[in-house]
């Protein structure tokens, strides 16, 4: 009785992190990307005019200055 076993011929190449270099360096730029456009649209030019308006129209009547005491008494006729 022979058997004839089927050989099947297995290659494993090993890849030297060419492309996961690649995938890394383009996710440290994407990173980079984003956060220069956090600050751009958050904290820098291209976070549009301040909305804080500073409206001090408030008129405050201070109590009107009494004259000095009359030396020498009332003045009162």
């Amino acid at each position: 009785m022979t058997h004839e076993h089927d050989h099947d011929t297995v290659v494993v190449t090993d890849d030297s992190g060419g492309s996961s270099s690649m995938g890394m360096v383009l996710g440290i730029i994407g990173i980079v990307v984003l956060l220069i456009a956090v600050w751009y649209f958050a904290l820098g030019p291209g976070a549009g005019p301040s909305t804080t308006t500073n409206n001090n129209d408030n008129t405050i009547n201070p109590p009107a200055a009494t004259q000095p005491a009359a030396p020498g008494g009332s003045t009162a006729p």
